[in-house]
C-alpha cells in the first residue's frame, strides 16, 4: 500500500485561513499527511501571500491529531540549521512524534537577493549543504555535547534540550534526484528520501542507485523510506477533468495541443506529472508503489479546491489502498 499525502507551494497564495481549512480536511480525509514548500516568494511575479513555514507547522502539531508533516523542503541557504533543528525537535515532541525535517540546498535566486541571504554558487550551496546536514544529524542524534568547526558553522559542546521525546527526534528527509551529489548525501545522512518531479522508470532507476549508496554506508536499503513529489492534474470525471486543464493550461508549451489526450500526454510525459480521472491516477499511482515509492506527495495547486480534495479522497484512496 502506497500512502498519498498533500503538497502545498507555500509561497502561492498560503495564508491562515487557507492553511486552517486544509489541515482540517487532510486530517479528517484520511491522507497520510500535509506538507508543504519554503520560500518567500515565486522564482517570477506576482507576490502572494506566503506564511510562514515554521510557524504554519506548529500549528500542524497542536491541530491535528493524525497526520504527518514537514517541509519539502527547508533551504539551509536562508534556514540556519542549528536553529531550524531546535525548532524540529520541540514541534516533533508537541505532535506526539508526527514531524518531518525536510532539507535543502537553496536554489531560488530571486528570494535570496529580495531579502538579503547569499545564495552562493552551486558548489558553495553543495558544500553548506553537506556541512548542514552534519551539524543536523549530530544535533538531532547526540546525547552529549557537540563540537564542530567548519566551514560554515561552528559548534563548542553544543546540545539542544530537552531531549527528543523518541530517540533521533523527526526523521531528516533530503529532496533531490541528483545521482552525484543528493543520493550520495541522503545514503550518509537522511532517514527518508524525497524523489522530485520524476516518472516510475527514472525513479525505479534512483531506487536502486540509492540501494548500492546505502550498502557502501553500510546500511540496509530499509534505513531509508522511498518518497515522491509530483504535480497532480484531478477530476473526479472527465468534464472535472477538462476544467482542470484549462485552469492550469498556462503551465504547459505553447505549442501543446488543445485536446483532453494531447494536454494528458504533456503532463504524463515531460512533465512527469500524475493526471486524469480517479482510475487512471489510481493506476499511475500504483506504477510508483511498483517501483518502490512508499508515499507520493501530491503537489495540490489550488487551494480553493476543497470539492477536489473530496473527490480524490473519496475515489482514490481507496482504490491504491
Amino acid at each position: 500500500m502506497v500512502a498519498i499525502s498533500i503538497m502545498i507551494e507555500g509561497q502561492q497564495g498560503l495564508n491562515w485561513v487557507y492553511w486552517q481549512r486544509l489541515a482540517a480536511e487532510v486530517e479528517e480525509l484520511g491522507f497520510a499527511g500535509l506538507f508543504r514548500s519554503d520560500h518567500f516568494t515565486d522564482p517570477r511575479p506576482p507576490e502572494r501571500d506566503a506564511l510562514e513555514m515554521v510557524v504554519s507547522l506548529a500549528y500542524l502539531a497542536s491541530q491535528t491529531h493524525r497526520i504527518h508533516f514537514g517541509p519539502l523542503v527547508a533551504p539551509v541557504s536562508f534556514r540556519d540549521p542549528i536553529q531550524l533543528v531546535r525548532q524540529a525537535l520541540a514541534i516533533d515532541d508537541l505532535s506526539n512524534g508526527r514531524m518531518i525535517l525536510g532539507l535543502g540546498a537553496g536554489w531560488q535566486e530571486r528570494e535570496h537577493t529580495m531579502f538579503g541571504y547569499d545564495l552562493g554558487d552551486i558548489p558553495t550551496r553543495m558544500a553548506r549543504f553537506e556541512e548542514a546536514l552534519e551539524v543536523t544529524w549530530q544535533l538531532l542524534h547526540s546525547d552529549t555535547p557537540v563540537t564542530h568547526e567548519g566551514r560554515f558553522y561552528t559548534l563548542r559542546e553544543a546540545q539542544l534540550l530537552p531531549r527528543p521525546g523518541r530517540a533521533g527526534g523527526p526523521p531528516l528527509l533530503i529532496g533531490g534526484n541528483g545521482p552525484r551529489r543528493t543520493l550520495p548525501l541522503t545514503a550518509r545522512y537522511a532517514d527518508i528520501w524525497n524523489a522530485v518531479m520524476i516518472g516510475p522508470d527514472r525513479f525505479r532507476e534512483l531506487n536502486a542507485t540509492l540501494d548500492d549508496l546505502l550498502r557502501e554506508q553500510g546500511r540496509p536499503s530499509t534505513d531509508v523510506r522511498r518518497t515522491v513529489m509530483v504535480t497532480l492534474v484531478f477530476g473526479k470525471d472527465a468534464a472535472a477533468l477538462d476544467k482542470k486543464m484549462a485552469s492550469m493550461r498556462h503551465m504547459l508549451p505553447p505549442d501543446t495541443g488543445t485536446s483532453t489526450e494531447e494536454q494528458l500526454q504533456v503532463w504524463r510525459g515531460p512533465r512527469s506529472s500524475i493526471a486524469g480521472t480517479p482510475d487512471d491516477v489510481a493506476t499511475q499511482m500504483r506504477e510508483y508503489e511498483s517501483a518502490g515509492a512508499e508515499e507520493i506527495m501530491v503537489q495540490w495547486l489550488d487551494m480553493d479546491d476543497i470539492d477536489g480534495l473530496r473527490a480524490l479522497a473519496a475515489t482514490v484512496l481507496p482504490a491504491v489502498k
